[in-house]
């Protein structure tokens, strides 16, 4: 495990806390080999029944790390297989996969949550994705399940237009389950947890396997997703955009 994603087992329920608090969790190609590594481990045992992520000092995700998307090709490369290492992974998840919500929930930090089957999230959160403003496309498959869970309109405002939803707006979406204070954020997150770890284990992995339904679409979308990502990482409005987020100027899509 990294020091970066901190996990621990307690009576069936692991929790993967990322912690990178300096960075507003932004996922590097560490975490994601790391949560990867722990999630696929937890599928595996038997002493774990069910999954939880959570964020740490206020903030769940700024998303992904863009200093991995401006590395050289061979280092860019390196990170992306980690990314998609974790993207795929997210519909072959055969437990119950939760998570709870401070702060900010940016790219992955939202798409992610498609693929939960309980969110909670803090009257704080806001949630965001701006793909496009980034010369990139959806990824995680939320192209296909956004519009899905919570309607195209919705969808294509959260995932094209960019705007940012609070936390009430997903509840009332669908997304979010229940919306509480912080310093209530996880208790409740656990409590749904060690609810559902309490449950016939065989029982709970064949129920959700049947609510989420047949993995493969989902797979399918994640590929195609994947495939225009990697072709707009090397587009040149792209690179523009990333270049000038990191720089903080405005853009210019007219080279």
């Amino acid at each position: 495990m990294s020091k970066l994603v901190e996990g621990q087992v307690t009576n069936h329920v692991q929790v993967l806390r990322l912690s990178r608090p300096e960075k507003k969790n932004a996922i590097n190609a560490e975490m994601y080999r790391a949560l990867s590594d722990a999630l696929e481990h937890g599928d595996a045992s038997d002493d774990v029944r069910v999954h939880v992520i959570v964020g740490s000092e206020g903030t769940f995700s700024a998303g992904n790390d863009l200093t991995d998307f401006l590395k050289t090709d061979e280092n860019r490369d390196d990170a992306m297989a980690e990314v998609l290492r974790f993207i795929h992974l997210l519909p072959h998840i055969r437990k119950p996969l939760l998570a709870a919500v401070d702060g900010l929930a940016v790219g992955i930090g939202t798409t992610l949550l498609f693929h939960c089957d309980l969110v909670f999230a803090s009257d704080r959160a806001t949630f965001s994705t701006p793909f496009v403003d980034l010369g990139l496309v959806p990824e995680a498959g939320s192209s296909l399940l956004g519009p899905l869970q919570l309607g195209y309109a919705r969808a294509f405002e959260l995932l094209v237009l960019g705007k940012p939803f609070s936390s009430e707006r997903m509840r009332e979406a669908g997304l979010i389950n229940a919306v509480v204070p912080p310093d209530e954020l996880e208790q409740a997150a656990l409590a749904a947890a060690a609810g559902l770890a309490a449950k016939p284990p065989h029982a709970l992995a064949i129920s959700r396997r049947l609510l989420r339904g047949n993995p493969t679409t989902v797979q399918n979308r994640i590929r195609e997703e994947a495939e225009h990502f990697a072709e707009r990482l090397k587009a040149p409005e792209t690179v523009e955009a990333l270049t000038t987020f990191t720089q903080k100027r405005p853009p210019n899509f007219s080279k």
